[in-house]
């Protein structure tokens, strides 16, 4: 719908505006948040992507703050009801046949494997770059950890897969694979890391050593 994203549009550049003449960041933003939200969900573009173009329009100073107020209703309300509503998830009854399929190995595989891997080597590759550092006091194997305990985050990868896939019964398998990830994830996660040691100040890596 050209017309909503003509209207989201102008949104945005009222948002830009608001943040070029310094106007202090509050109920009017927010509000304009509402009627960006709007906008997006009427054009065809799915509606959380208002929430990631309205992010883009809160000025950094202003972060630490709303994410502190914004803690506690995220992480005990919104995402508890987010992850309840998205799952829902009804058990085939050839349940080894789904859990065994090259969809929910592709998922597992990509969750539990890929996690550490990818995030390993994109933060090795940063700071090779000179576009990160590595805190003091951690290797590449407690980063490697860290990915691995990413493999856990399943309300994305369900929202992720709704989208995904269009036939139920599919999404169902992929809901399965992504919860047995997730439970896999947090073991090889907190196994992983309790078998590192932690780093001195002093035994910091070489930017130039391989992450593994």
């Amino acid at each position: 719908n050209w017309f909503s994203l003509l209207g989201a549009a102008g949104v945005c550049g009222i948002l830009g505006l608001l943040n070029y003449f310094k106007v202090r960041f509050g109920l009017i933003q927010f509000l304009l948040g509402l009627v960006l939200w709007y906008f997006v969900f009427n054009s065809g573009v799915h509606a959380t992507i208002a929430g990631v173009i309205f992010a883009m329009f809160v000025p950094v100073s202003r972060l630490p703050k709303l994410e502190h107020a914004l803690h506690d209703p995220v992480n005990f309300i919104i995402l508890p009801v987010f992850a309840l509503a998205a799952t829902a998830i009804i058990i085939p009854a050839n349940f080894s046949d789904a859990i065994t399929s090259t969809l929910s190995w592709g998922i597992i595989v990509g969750l539990v494997v890929g996690k550490p891997i990818g995030i390993t080597f994109m933060s090795w590759l940063m700071v090779k770059l000179g576009l990160g550092e590595k805190p003091n006091g951690v290797s590449w194997s407690h980063i490697g950890g860290v990915g691995a305990l990413a493999g856990i985050g399943f309300t994305m990868s369900i929202f992720i897969a709704t989208l995904a896939f269009a036939e139920k019964e599919v999404q169902d398998v992929a809901k399965i694979a992504i919860l047995v990830a997730s439970l896999l994830a947090v073991f090889v996660g907190i196994i992983w890391l309790r078998l590192l040691k932690p780093l001195s100040n002093s035994e910091t890596e070489d930017p130039e050593d391989s992450p593994v």
